[in-house]
């Protein structure tokens, strides 16, 4: 028997964030359930996402949530992205640097491969590998 792992983010806007992540690495929403088709749920949940799933930059799935408390993401988990073209490494990472924080500049490594760290503007660590 075997598993899965994908990354489930909990969000303030997990509508805008996923958008910005089509946006910036390309894909598209799978899936999308909202609270609002849960009976009872108070008016003022019915459009937080309850579920989301998306494909971003080819076949990875990631996942997310409104979350009803404050978000605070950490640098102890980090999304990695691994390209086999430079040039699309250097876009993803252009395009998760905007309105975030450039940890370390896509560059050449002295182990061979291109690397770079951005916290993206809802606060999530990507690390873009070219290898």
């Amino acid at each position: 028997m075997g598993a899965q792992v994908h990354a489930y983010l909990m969000s303030e806007d997990a509508r805008g964030q996923a958008n910005f992540y089509i946006e910036s690495l390309g894909g598209e929403i799978q899936f999308l359930t909202t609270f609002g088709e849960t009976p009872g749920i108070p008016d003022g949940m019915k459009d937080k996402v309850m579920h989301l799933a998306l494909t971003v930059a080819s076949t990875n799935t990631l996942m997310m949530s409104d979350s009803f408390e404050p978000v605070s993401y950490n640098r102890s988990i980090c999304l990695a992205l691994n390209y086999d073209d430079e040039s699309e490494a250097r876009t993803a990472y252009a395009n998760l640097s905007e309105g975030g924080e450039s940890k370390y500049p896509l560059a050449l490594q002295p182990w061979g491969a291109y690397y770079g760290e951005v916290v993206d503007k809802f606060g999530v660590t990507w690390m873009i590998t070219k290898q």
